[in-house]
């Protein structure tokens, strides 16, 4: 018996990276998984997989009704679709601002609004948002994106007090950098890759990128029942960067 047995849960952004390991987790955990994604080519067959854009409400509306009618119930949304966004606070214009909060913020919203109808007849109903360590560190050549992880953390707390007497229990997870296709895309366009990954690799005390499969890892837990006590809070997986301060070696 799995800790999801019976259990549905949607996971916006599942088809790659994190979010790919999560639905895999998930699924191993006993869950049925939708993964709703902009881009659905090439995802697992054994789930369904519904194209949507986080960033349009009429896509949302659609994808979690294609849901509802697939499956019959909804228990656990994972929130882990976004987009990076590099520069500092003057580097990126009005348009990419709302762009990317459109994506980042919003998106969360437009998902958690349409599910709620449905975890709120579900007896074990759960929200993971992926917010980031950028919420909690400063970060170089990252405000945008900073900006929309730090409004993630906000949401997702606030969302807990409005939600916890509904049953519904709300935590967020903060990956530090994870070994991703987008992190490898921002190497291949560094000046030298190799340089750049030591230095990532060098920021997190334990002294390398973050595996998915951590990160999956600790969503499965807090969308679990086994986390029943468990709302409002921000599970840093970021191998120390969020606490520790060690000195060098």
């Amino acid at each position: 018996m799995g800790s999801l047995d019976g259990l549905v849960a949607v996971v916006t952004g599942g088809n790659s990276g994190i979010g790919a390991a999560i639905v895999a987790r998930l699924a191993a955990d006993g869950a049925q998984v939708a993964i709703l994604d902009i881009n659905v080519d090439g995802a697992p067959t054994q789930h369904l997989a519904v194209r949507t854009d986080v960033g349009d409400s009429d896509s949302v509306i659609a994808a979690i009704a294609a849901v509802g009618l697939h499956f019959g119930r909804l228990d656990i949304v994972v929130n882990n679709a976004g987009i990076g966004a590099i520069g500092t606070v003057a580097d990126n214009d009005d348009a990419e601002w709302m762009r990317v909060f459109n994506i980042n913020v919003l998106g969360m919203a437009r998902v958690a609004r349409e599910a709620l109808p449905w975890l709120q007849r579900s007896p074990s109903a759960s929200i993971v948002n992926c917010a980031s360590i950028a919420a909690t560190a400063g970060l170089p050549q990252r405000a945008l994106y900073s900006a929309t992880k730090g409004a993630v953390l906000a949401l997702t707390r606030a969302m807990a007090a409005d939600h916890l007497r509904e049953g519904i229990r709300v935590n967020c997870v903060n990956p530090g950098t994870a070994d991703t296709p987008w992190v490898g895309r921002l190497l291949d366009s560094a000046p030298d890759p190799v340089a750049e990954r030591a230095a990532l690799e060098a920021r997190q005390p334990h002294g390398r990128l973050v595996d998915p499969d951590e990160v999956a890892d600790a969503v499965a837990y807090l969308a679990s029942p086994r986390a029943a006590s468990t709302t409002g809070v921000a599970l840093a997986v970021d191998g120390g960067l969020q606490n520790l301060r060690l000195r060098p070696e």
